[in-house]
């Protein structure tokens, strides 16, 4: 890395941040101006590596992360065409995410802030989801509802502005993501299963199977798909394993899914 220049040229007041995510199978690395927006984005994914082992390795991930980081911060740097002396701070994914990973960000980060006598923010990763349509040109107004879909969490949130949130529903067991990659994994398809479901979804039949929409028929907004799986699990058991039965399956469940979170929403 660049070492630290203590003299730096004056600048216009804006903040100019190094950003560093590492939660689970991908390093992210970006450099974020709060006038210029994104200067730069540098994303490794570990997917070839984790799919020989069918699911994400929290100590293979975590080696990976201590290889690809700062490699990937010199790339940051050279295509934002800047450096450590341009830089007002760097900010860090904090959790929640595997520990051994978040580990290797956070000393990563601090350690860099450090010699390069910067401060640091720890970031929870679902408010960096939440907070995330801020980049884009049109942005949300205050108050908002949003919701938060990934493979570990799912999550229906109030916004009232930035560190107002109230949580209104989340997953009580399995997360959308994750019963995706679960059911993925009954219908036979290769890691990671989720996109691979809804692509096979697509040449599926409409209407041949109904699963059910769970938790639509009561009071409150928290979600349970780890059912849907399990009803999965029971139409490959009773009607089959052919292709277009896989495929029927797969946009049943994929449909219900959808339905599910637009009926909570």
């Amino acid at each position: 890395m660049r070492p630290y220049q203590p003299h730096r040229p004056a600048r216009r007041q804006t903040l100019r941040i190094l950003g560093i995510e590492s939660s689970c199978d991908e390093t992210g690395i970006a450099i974020y101006d709060d006038e210029q927006g994104l200067l730069a984005h540098q994303l490794y994914s570990q997917v070839k590596m984790h799919a020989d082992y069918g699911g994400v390795v929290p100590e293979l991930a975590s080696r990976d992360h201590v290889r690809k980081t700062l490699p990937l911060i010199e790339a940051a740097f050279a295509e934002a065409n800047c450096g450590p002396e341009d830089l007002d701070g760097v900010a860090y994914t904090a959790g929640p995410g595997l520990v051994g990973a978040l580990l290797v960000g956070s000393s990563i980060a601090r350690s860099l802030a450090y010699g390069w006598k910067l401060p640091t923010v720890a970031v929870h990763h679902m408010e960096g989801h939440l907070l995330a349509p801020m980049l884009e040109e049109k942005v949300p107004e205050f108050p908002f509802v949003a919701l938060l879909v990934s493979g570990g969490h799912t999550l229906l949130v109030k916004v009232s502005a930035i560190g107002e949130y109230e949580v209104l529903g989340e997953s009580v067991d399995d997360a959308a993501g994750e019963a995706f990659d679960k059911t993925a994994k009954l219908l036979g398809l290769d890691y990671p299963g989720g996109p691979l479901l809804a692509k096979l979804a697509e040449q599926g039949t409409p209407d041949r199977f109904k699963f059910p929409r769970p938790m639509t028929d009561r009071p409150g907004l928290d979600f349970s798909f780890s059912g849907l799986k399990t009803f999965a699990a029971n139409t490959i058991r009773s009607e089959g394993d052919d292709q277009q039965t896989k495929a029927d399956i797969a946009h049943a469940f994929q449909t219900a899914v959808i339905d599910t979170l637009a009926i909570k929403v």
